[in-house]
């Protein structure tokens, strides 16, 4: 059992949060181990294993090709962090600004074997139904 310290979990958020924005799976992919789990709003139930999580990353990096995110604080855990984030998302001409946290588990090369992503997305999803007309 291993705790990051607050640097640390800055210093590894640094260097991935970056890797959400810009439309480049195979970068965020790179991150996570070959059995990483994964889940966020979007797919509570999660995904297994780096093949199904590179697939889902293609398709919602690709939407989501200009939404930056960033990190606000990392409290360590057990061998990873708690991540308070922001993501400021493009919808139509609209930035929203969202904050969430995410869990951050690392495995023994410091990939990220667990990742669970959790915020209220209901005015993210309010801002796209509106940009569609709905």
């Amino acid at each position: 059992m291993s705790f990051l310290s607050r640097n640390e979990a800055r210093q590894f958020a640094e260097a991935w949060l970056p890797a959400w924005s810009g439309n480049d799976p195979e970068r965020l992919a790179g991150f996570y181990s070959e059995d990483a789990f994964y889940l966020d709003p979007g797919v509570p139930q999660g995904i297994a294993g780096k093949p199904a999580l590179l697939a889902y990353f293609r398709k919602l990096l690709a939407y989501n090709p200009d939404w930056v995110w960033s990190q606000i604080e990392g409290i360590p855990l057990e061998d990873g962090f708690l991540n308070k984030w922001r993501a400021d998302i493009p919808v139509g001409a609209k930035t929203l600004q969202i904050v969430g946290v995410c869990f951050v588990q690392l495995d023994a090369a410091g990939k990220i074997r667990r990742n669970e992503v959790y915020f209220d997305r209901s005015e993210l999803l309010a801002e796209i139904a509106r940009q569609r007309g709905g």
